[in-house]
């Protein structure tokens, strides 16, 4: 038994790594995206993330990373996770529907040059549409990173990052290692070009 497991162990390792040396083709988008939010920054933006479950986690721990720090000790770079006030959640849920938990937030705190992040694995979420046509009217530059099933958040994405599986836990960790990418490169740039 425990050979067996010991194999399925080294098979999904061997899976996500696979998953994530197949995704250096999506280089230039993330090369693209730094370049928004480091010209977000110096105009007076901010960076929004909003996601679901763990995606909610990932929005949260990518917002946390520019706030306090990534690698190096920097000024604190504004961002928000519209995943994190119970009251705003669970009063706009209760008044106006779950779909709009994070479009009535976009309403009033985006603004211009700021960029939004959208993680669905699915894509699918309809509070995740909701607040990026909110985006859009706004004429805010909108990243969505989804899996190989979320096409649907093409429409409404100015660069979307397809983690090449359909599996939920294989596209989170390429999300995860994504914005990694992103927090640790819109680091050095800040802190190299003070």
């Amino acid at each position: 038994m425990k050979k067996s497991r010991n194999k399925k162990i080294e098979e999904i390792f061997e899976n996500s790594a696979n998953l994530l040396i197949e995704s250096k083709i999506l280089a230039d988008d993330i090369d693209v995206i730094i370049k928004k939010i480091l010209n977000s920054i110096k105009k007076d933006g901010k960076i929004v993330a909003v996601g679901n479950g763990g995606s909610a986690a990932d929005a949260q721990h990518f917002v946390a990373e520019f706030i306090g720090r990534f690698n190096k000790n920097r000024k604190s770079i504004p961002a928000l996770a519209l995943t994190t006030d119970t009251s705003i959640i669970t009063a706009i849920g209760n008044d106006y529907g779950f779909e709009k938990i994070f479009s009535r937030q976009c309403e009033s705190m985006l603004r211009k040059n700021d960029v939004v992040f959208a993680i669905t694995t699915s894509g699918e979420s309809k509070n995740i549409i909701e607040c990026l046509k909110v985006a859009k009217k706004k004429g805010v530059f909108v990243v969505g990173l989804t899996g190989l099933s979320g096409k649907r958040l093409r429409n409404y994405s100015d660069i979307i990052l397809f983690a090449p599986s359909k599996l939920t836990a294989r596209i989170q960790e390429i999300h995860r290692v994504i914005l990694h990418i992103i927090c640790e490169l819109v680091e050095r740039e800040i802190t190299e070009n003070k």
